[in-house]
Protein backbone atom coordinates (compact mmCIF):
# COMPACT_ATOMS: atom_id res chain seq x y z
CA UNK A 1 0.00 0.00 0.00
CA UNK A 2 1.32 3.55 -0.69
CA UNK A 3 0.52 4.74 2.93
CA UNK A 4 2.86 1.46 4.33
CA UNK A 5 5.78 2.08 1.68
CA UNK A 6 5.82 5.93 2.63
CA UNK A 7 6.18 4.52 5.65
CA UNK A 8 9.50 3.15 5.30
CA UNK A 9 11.27 6.01 5.32
CA UNK A 10 14.41 5.99 7.14
CA UNK A 11 14.10 6.97 11.03
CA UNK A 12 17.04 7.72 13.18
CA UNK A 13 15.60 6.46 16.61
CA UNK A 14 18.07 8.56 19.28
CA UNK A 15 16.88 10.83 21.93
CA UNK A 16 17.48 14.36 20.89
CA UNK A 17 18.38 13.63 17.30
CA UNK A 18 16.14 14.18 14.51
CA UNK A 19 14.31 12.02 12.04
CA UNK A 20 14.90 11.73 8.55
CA UNK A 21 13.59 15.22 6.75
CA UNK A 22 10.23 15.21 6.76
CA UNK A 23 8.76 14.77 3.33
CA UNK A 24 5.66 15.78 2.21
CA UNK A 25 3.50 13.98 5.05
CA UNK A 26 5.11 10.91 3.86
CA UNK A 27 7.37 10.72 7.35
CA UNK A 28 7.24 10.65 11.81
CA UNK A 29 9.01 14.04 13.28
CA UNK A 30 11.93 13.28 15.36
CA UNK A 31 11.32 11.81 18.80
CA UNK A 32 13.05 12.29 22.31
CA UNK A 33 12.34 10.48 25.12
CA UNK A 34 14.10 10.87 29.31
CA UNK A 35 12.90 8.63 31.44
CA UNK A 36 13.23 8.65 35.15
CA UNK A 37 13.04 12.77 35.57
CA UNK A 38 10.23 12.77 38.58
CA UNK A 39 11.21 11.62 42.14
CA UNK A 40 8.05 11.14 43.44
CA UNK A 41 6.77 9.00 40.94
CA UNK A 42 7.24 5.28 40.57
CA UNK A 43 9.02 5.49 37.19
CA UNK A 44 8.55 8.71 34.65
CA UNK A 45 8.93 9.76 31.47
CA UNK A 46 9.07 12.71 29.16
CA UNK A 47 8.15 12.21 25.62
CA UNK A 48 8.59 14.50 22.48
CA UNK A 49 7.30 14.16 18.81
CA UNK A 50 7.98 17.20 16.95
CA UNK A 51 6.55 20.26 18.94
CA UNK A 52 4.28 17.75 20.92
CA UNK A 53 5.59 17.05 24.53
CA UNK A 54 4.01 14.86 27.19
CA UNK A 55 5.26 14.24 30.67
CA UNK A 56 3.75 10.97 32.34
CA UNK A 57 4.67 9.88 35.53
CA UNK A 58 3.47 6.24 37.33
CA UNK A 59 2.72 5.62 40.66
CA UNK A 60 2.22 1.94 41.71
CA UNK A 61 1.72 -0.59 42.25
CA UNK A 62 0.93 0.63 45.68
CA UNK A 63 -2.64 0.51 47.98
CA UNK A 64 -5.98 0.89 46.54
CA UNK A 65 -8.67 2.54 48.28
CA UNK A 66 -11.23 -0.14 49.33
CA UNK A 67 -13.90 1.14 46.86
CA UNK A 68 -11.70 1.07 43.78
CA UNK A 69 -10.56 -2.63 44.70
CA UNK A 70 -10.42 -5.07 42.58
CA UNK A 71 -9.77 -8.62 44.02
CA UNK A 72 -7.90 -10.70 41.10
CA UNK A 73 -5.92 -7.72 39.55
CA UNK A 74 -4.38 -4.29 39.99
CA UNK A 75 -7.04 -1.26 39.24
CA UNK A 76 -5.52 1.01 36.10
CA UNK A 77 -6.18 4.31 36.11
CA UNK A 78 -5.20 7.56 34.04
CA UNK A 79 -5.41 10.92 34.42
CA UNK A 80 -4.90 13.40 31.49
CA UNK A 81 -4.21 16.97 32.60
CA UNK A 82 -4.15 19.81 29.54
CA UNK A 83 -1.44 22.18 29.32
CA UNK A 84 -3.48 24.64 31.03
CA UNK A 85 -7.05 25.28 32.59
CA UNK A 86 -8.94 21.78 33.99
CA UNK A 87 -9.57 18.25 32.18
CA UNK A 88 -12.71 18.38 29.79
CA UNK A 89 -14.66 15.85 27.78
CA UNK A 90 -11.72 15.14 25.39
CA UNK A 91 -9.26 14.52 27.84
CA UNK A 92 -11.69 12.34 29.37
CA UNK A 93 -12.07 10.32 26.33
CA UNK A 94 -8.52 9.96 25.98
CA UNK A 95 -8.02 8.58 29.84
CA UNK A 96 -10.62 6.26 28.63
CA UNK A 97 -8.26 4.91 25.39
CA UNK A 98 -4.93 5.33 27.28
CA UNK A 99 -6.02 3.20 30.22
CA UNK A 100 -7.86 0.52 27.57
CA UNK A 101 -4.70 0.28 25.91
CA UNK A 102 -2.50 0.03 29.42
CA UNK A 103 -5.26 -2.48 30.55
CA UNK A 104 -4.54 -4.73 27.17
CA UNK A 105 -0.56 -4.93 28.18
CA UNK A 106 -0.38 -4.81 31.72
CA UNK A 107 -0.19 -7.97 33.66
CA UNK A 108 -2.66 -6.65 36.32
CA UNK A 109 -3.24 -10.61 37.99
CA UNK A 110 0.30 -10.14 38.99
CA UNK A 111 -0.50 -7.18 41.33
CA UNK A 112 -4.16 -8.55 42.34
CA UNK A 113 -5.84 -5.39 45.14
CA UNK A 114 -3.46 -2.77 44.39
CA UNK A 115 -3.60 0.45 42.58
CA UNK A 116 -1.45 1.64 39.03
CA UNK A 117 -2.08 5.26 38.15
CA UNK A 118 -0.56 7.38 35.25
CA UNK A 119 -0.76 10.85 35.29
CA UNK A 120 -0.28 12.56 31.70
CA UNK A 121 0.73 16.65 31.48
CA UNK A 122 0.44 17.95 28.29
CA UNK A 123 3.49 20.16 27.91
CA UNK A 124 2.20 21.32 24.27
CA UNK A 125 0.04 19.90 21.61
CA UNK A 126 1.89 20.31 18.01
CA UNK A 127 -0.68 17.42 16.52
CA UNK A 128 -1.13 13.81 17.15
CA UNK A 129 -1.11 14.09 21.20
CA UNK A 130 -2.88 10.76 21.79
CA UNK A 131 -0.14 9.22 20.06
CA UNK A 132 2.12 11.15 22.11
CA UNK A 133 0.49 10.15 24.73
CA UNK A 134 0.31 6.70 24.10
CA UNK A 135 4.21 6.85 23.81
CA UNK A 136 4.84 8.75 27.35
CA UNK A 137 2.60 6.21 28.79
CA UNK A 138 4.44 3.52 27.70
CA UNK A 139 8.19 4.45 28.84
CA UNK A 140 6.55 5.53 32.10
CA UNK A 141 5.57 2.16 32.72
CA UNK A 142 8.47 0.42 31.47
CA UNK A 143 10.78 3.02 33.67
CA UNK A 144 8.19 2.47 36.86
CA UNK A 145 8.95 -1.54 36.38
CA UNK A 146 4.87 -2.43 36.04
CA UNK A 147 5.10 -6.11 34.40
CA UNK A 148 3.91 -6.30 30.85
CA UNK A 149 3.36 -8.49 28.38
CA UNK A 150 4.29 -6.14 25.23
CA UNK A 151 5.37 -2.81 24.86
CA UNK A 152 3.02 -0.44 22.46
CA UNK A 153 2.90 2.51 20.79
CA UNK A 154 0.58 5.29 19.10
CA UNK A 155 0.96 6.07 15.33
CA UNK A 156 -1.63 8.72 14.04
CA UNK A 157 -2.62 9.22 10.67
CA UNK A 158 -4.69 11.69 8.68
CA UNK A 159 -5.98 11.70 5.01
CA UNK A 160 -6.52 14.98 3.23
CA UNK A 161 -9.23 16.32 0.85
CA UNK A 162 -7.81 14.24 -2.04
CA UNK A 163 -6.60 11.12 0.05
CA UNK A 164 -3.01 11.22 0.53
CA UNK A 165 -2.51 10.23 3.94
CA UNK A 166 -0.18 11.81 6.20
CA UNK A 167 1.83 9.99 9.05
CA UNK A 168 2.35 11.74 12.30
CA UNK A 169 0.51 15.07 11.41
CA UNK A 170 1.03 18.19 12.68
CA UNK A 171 -1.92 20.22 14.29
CA UNK A 172 -2.83 22.44 11.47
CA UNK A 173 -2.69 19.20 9.06
CA UNK A 174 -4.97 17.51 11.38
CA UNK A 175 -7.54 20.66 11.42
CA UNK A 176 -7.57 20.39 7.61
CA UNK A 177 -8.01 16.72 7.15
CA UNK A 178 -10.89 14.91 6.37
CA UNK A 179 -10.29 11.76 8.83
CA UNK A 180 -7.75 11.64 11.65
CA UNK A 181 -7.16 7.68 12.58
CA UNK A 182 -5.18 6.63 15.85
CA UNK A 183 -4.03 2.87 16.44
CA UNK A 184 -2.38 1.77 19.80
CA UNK A 185 -0.37 -1.09 18.32
CA UNK A 186 1.87 -4.01 20.54
CA UNK A 187 5.13 -4.68 19.67
CA UNK A 188 4.63 -8.33 19.69
CA UNK A 189 3.28 -8.49 16.48
CA UNK A 190 1.65 -5.34 15.60
CA UNK A 191 -1.60 -6.08 16.82
CA UNK A 192 -4.46 -3.37 16.92
CA UNK A 193 -5.01 -2.56 20.46
CA UNK A 194 -7.06 0.70 20.13
CA UNK A 195 -8.27 2.95 17.20
CA UNK A 196 -10.36 5.89 17.25
CA UNK A 197 -11.12 7.87 14.18
CA UNK A 198 -12.67 11.05 13.24
CA UNK A 199 -14.17 12.22 10.09
CA UNK A 200 -15.35 10.24 6.78
CA UNK A 201 -12.83 7.78 5.51
CA UNK A 202 -13.72 4.29 3.01
CA UNK A 203 -12.73 0.48 4.40
CA UNK A 204 -10.28 0.32 1.70
CA UNK A 205 -8.71 3.96 3.20
CA UNK A 206 -9.04 2.48 6.83
CA UNK A 207 -7.03 -0.81 6.01
CA UNK A 208 -4.55 1.14 4.18
CA UNK A 209 -3.79 3.60 7.54
CA UNK A 210 -3.51 0.64 9.50
CA UNK A 211 -0.56 -0.84 7.53
CA UNK A 212 1.04 2.66 7.34
CA UNK A 213 0.16 2.67 11.15
CA UNK A 214 1.90 -1.32 11.77
CA UNK A 215 5.17 -0.09 9.30
CA UNK A 216 5.83 3.19 11.45
CA UNK A 217 5.03 1.25 14.67
CA UNK A 218 8.74 -0.36 13.82
CA UNK A 219 10.20 3.03 13.94
CA UNK A 220 8.84 3.96 17.07
CA UNK A 221 10.03 0.45 18.88
CA UNK A 222 13.10 0.74 17.74
CA UNK A 223 13.21 3.67 19.12
CA UNK A 224 12.29 2.46 22.65
CA UNK A 225 14.48 -0.11 22.18
CA UNK A 226 17.50 1.83 21.20
CA UNK A 227 16.44 4.80 23.89
CA UNK A 228 16.43 2.17 26.59
CA UNK A 229 20.04 0.79 25.71
CA UNK A 230 21.61 3.77 26.07
CA UNK A 231 20.14 4.23 29.05
CA UNK A 232 20.75 1.37 31.05
CA UNK A 233 24.29 0.79 29.48
CA UNK A 234 24.82 3.61 31.31
CA UNK A 235 23.75 2.87 34.45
Amino acid sequence: MEGAMRSDAKVRGESGTESSPRGPGCSLRHFACEQNLLSRPDGSASFLQGDTSVLAGVYGPAEVKVSKEIFNKATLEVILRPKIGLPGVAEKSRERLIRNTCEAVVLGTLHPRTSITVVLQVISDAGSLLACCLNAACMALVDAGVPMRALFCGVTCALDSDGTLMLDPTAKQEKEARAVLTFALDSVERKLLMSTTKGLYSDAELQQCLAAAQAASQHVFRFYRESLQRRYSKS
